[in-house]
């Protein structure tokens, strides 16, 4: 079955909002005879994190082109603030702050003189907000360094700074945490949560699914041009099915038992074609795990189960279902950007 026929399966209830600070509806881009966009719809409301995913090839990076004005959808609407994107362009671009992966800055200046430049090429931006946004990103300290002298995470923060100068309503980033070390994505996650937690609406695309699991709100997943899910991270990775992984002697005679006994209640993953690499992964000890797709609350029975037929239970892992197991499912398997 194809992705995009499970968009009902996937489809959460997500909050209404008196007016989004992004709404996108039926947007479609056509290049040449292709069509590279075929059908993406997602509101963002006020002080809301929201996740954008995608496979390679799957339109993203063209909806952020879109959605910043660079280039015109061929069908669709984009309104920020309420204000539709094509024909008031420049009021609800002012709305918008953009980063796209690294920021570009000037290495021989400071950052204080980077701000002092972009700051001159927008109206009623002085050094009162230029001091704002490097409080806002806490940057006080080093401020007055040369860029050329901060890490990565420091110019990330910078570029962020350079974004917010204008005060806008939404913050797109586009792999705000690309080539941080563990402790710099941890810190640009906390970071992005308290700049939506005064208010500002972010929208973010990455290819760190774990982070976007624990740092979003909610997320839309993106394939083939169209959008096939979209939702409150918690209500899609609730609609997944828990992995429960058993570690059991004799194996073989488990593996049979389980789907004859449980045909409807319990999927053997050996027994769905999933690959030796894949099935390790879930089951270290291959030698006696025995990956399941199942409800938590059948353990007792399939326990009692496996003891009546004299296999000896060693242990009983729940595996929680992840926003990458949401993902892998509905893109059936695509990489992601």
């Amino acid at each position: 079955m194809a992705a995009v026929t499970r968009m009902t399966a996937v489809q959460a209830a997500e909050p209404a909002f008196e007016q989004p600070v992004l709404s996108v509806q039926g947007l479609k881009k056509r290049i040449r005879d292709k069509w590279i966009i075929k059908g993406v719809s997602f509101d963002i409301g006020a002080g809301e994190v929201f996740g954008f995913l995608g496979p390679n090839g799957a339109g993203k990076t063209t909806t952020i082109r879109m959605l910043v004005g660079l280039i015109k959808p061929t069908e669709g609407t984009i309104h920020v603030c309420g204000m539709d994107l094509t024909k008031r362009t420049n009021e609800a671009l002012s709305q918008i702050g953009c980063i796209v992966e690294n920021p570009e800055l000037y290495g021989y200046l400071t950052g204080w003189e980077n701000l002092e430049h972009f700051a001159r090429m927008l109206p009623d931006v002085g050094p009162d907000r230029i001091r704002e946004v490097t409080a806002i990103v806490g940057m006080d300290a080093r401020i007055h360094d040369k860029v050329r002298t901060y890490s990565l995470g420091m110019r990330q923060r910078l570029g962020i700074a350079q974004a917010l100068l204008g005060r806008p309503r939404l913050l797109i980033l586009d792999e705000p945490t690309n080539g941080l070390d563990p402790q710099g994505i941890k810190e640009m996650r906390e970071f992005i949560r308290q700049l939506a937690a005064g208010g500002l609406s972010v929208f973010v695309s990455s290819h760190l699914l774990s982070e976007i699991q624990l740092m979003c709100d909610r997320v839309a997943i993106i394939s083939h041009g169209a959008v096939i899910a979209v939702g409150g991270v918690a209500d899609l990775i609730r609609q997944e099915t828990e992995r429960v992984v058993w570690h059991v002697s004799p194996r073989q005679e488990a593996v049979q038992l389980l789907p004859a006994r449980f045909p409807k209640a319990v999927r053997v993953l050996e027994e769905e074609g999933m690959s030796k690499q894949e099935l390790a992964e879930l089951a270290p000890d291959a030698w006696q795990g025995i990956a399941t797709e199942m409800s938590a609350e059948r353990i007792p029975d399939v326990t009692q189960a496996l003891v009546q037929e004299g296999i000896r239970i060693f242990s009983v892992t729940i595996q929680n279902p992840t926003l990458e197991d949401l993902f892998l499912r509905v893109t059936e398997g695509k990489r992601i950007e």
